[in-house]
C-alpha cells in the first residue's frame, strides 16, 4: 500500500520568505525560493515541504531538516561532511558517521549543527545528521563518533518519497 500525501497545500509569499530565511540559516548560504512554487503536504505524519513538486525539507517539532532530495537539488557548499568510500555502505545503511571514515569536513561545523553527509568521489548526498564533534575536530580526530544519522539514501522516508 503506497503512502500519499495529505492536506497538501501552497504557501504564500510571505510564507516563502519566512521559509527561505529559516533555510538559509541552517547552511549559512544564501537560497532563494522567491520563483519556485512552495507546498507543504502530510506524508506517513511528517510535514514536508516541496519545492516545485520535489519533497525538499522535513520540519519535525519546528526544525528544518533538509531530505536527500532537497540536498541534490540545492547543493548547499556549507555543513558538508566527506567520507570515503569505504564508509558509504556503512552511511547507506543508517549507521553513525565515525570519524576514521572522515576524508574532510566543513571547518565552520560546530556540534549541534545539521550537517549533511556526501561520498568523495561523486559528493552525492547520502545522508542528513546532526554533528557530534567540530568540523575542525572530525577531521582531526581518528577515533569515536562525528554524526548521528537522521537520514539516509534508502531509509523509510526515502522510500516514501521516491515517487515524488
Amino acid at each position: 500500500m503506497s503512502s500519499k500525501v495529505k492536506n497538501k497545500h501552497r504557501l504564500k509569499k510571505k510564507e516563502i520568505a519566512e521559509l527561505t530565511e529559516r533555510i538559509s540559516k541552517i547552511f549559512n548560504s544564501d537560497l532563494s525560493l522567491k520563483n519556485s512554487i512552495v507546498e507543504t503536504g502530510i506524508l506517513d505524519n511528517e510535514k514536508l515541504i516541496f519545492v516545485d513538486g520535489a519533497p525538499c525539507f522535513l520540519e519535525r517539532k519546528e526544525e528544518l531538516i533538509f531530505t536527500i532530495f532537497g540536498l541534490d537539488k540545492f547543493k548547499p557548499k556549507n555543513k558538508q561532511v566527506v567520507v570515503d568510500m569505504g564508509a558509504v555502505k556503512f552511511v547507506t545503511n543508517g549507521a553513525d558517521v565515525m570519524t576514521p571514515g572522515i576524508v574532510d569536513a566543513d571547518e565552520e561545523i560546530s556540534k549541534g549543527d545539521q550537517v549533511w553527509i556526501c561520498d568523495e568521489r561523486n559528493k552525492k548526498p547520502l545522508a542528513v545528521g546532526i554533528a557530534e564533534l567540530s568540523g575542525i575536530d572530525m577531521k582531526n580526530t581518528k577515533k569515536g563518533k562525528a554524526v548521528n544519522t537522521l537520514f539516509y539514501v534508502g531509509d523509510k522516508l526515502w522510500n516514501s518519497i521516491q515517487k515524488y
